[in-house]
């Protein structure tokens, strides 16, 4: 039973690439506002989604981190996002969520994701996020992250 369940979400997540990661997405209804196009607010969501899924094929789960698999309760936070909206983005629109890590330092990973269409650059963003403990305290990454996160796949 596991095995269709494992089935049913390949693909799900997206895959790593290259450079980093690479999700596709498609633009809903209730992504967009009165006059169609997606709510600003709403390319946080499919950036989000972006990392969330890099983390994920990384080996990186936020499960494992709320669970104290790595020694306490971890979680993830955005310290700081610069963000340059180019292009609207549609309803129906399919859109690829491209993320890769820039660099890592300490307790922070800094990211650079776009958000395209057929090509097009939609939204261009930098991401700082950091590692914090139960405390709100920063923790530095484990190695063997840094090494998934910026390991190119062959």
């Amino acid at each position: 039973m596991t095995d269709r369940g494992d089935d049913l979400t390949a693909g799900l997540s997206g895959a790593l690439t290259s450079e980093g990661h690479r999700l596709m997405a498609r633009v809903y209804f209730a992504d967009t506002d009165f006059t169609g196009v997606v709510y600003h607010a709403r390319y946080l969501e499919f950036l989000e989604r972006g990392r969330s899924d890099f983390l994920r094929l990384a080996g990186v789960h936020h499960t494992e981190l709320a669970d104290g698999k790595h020694g306490e309760k971890l979680s993830w936070v955005v310290r700081r996002m610069e963000i340059d909206f180019r292009q609207p983005a549609r309803i129906d629109d399919i859109i690829t969520v491209d993320t890769r890590v820039e660099r890592i330092s300490g307790a922070r990973i800094f990211m650079v994701q776009q958000l395209t269409r057929q090509g097009e650059l939609l939204v261009a963003a930098n991401v700082e996020a950091a590692i914090i403990g139960a405390s709100g305290k920063p923790r530095r990454f484990p190695r063997e992250w840094a090494a998934a996160f910026l390991r190119q796949p062959e």
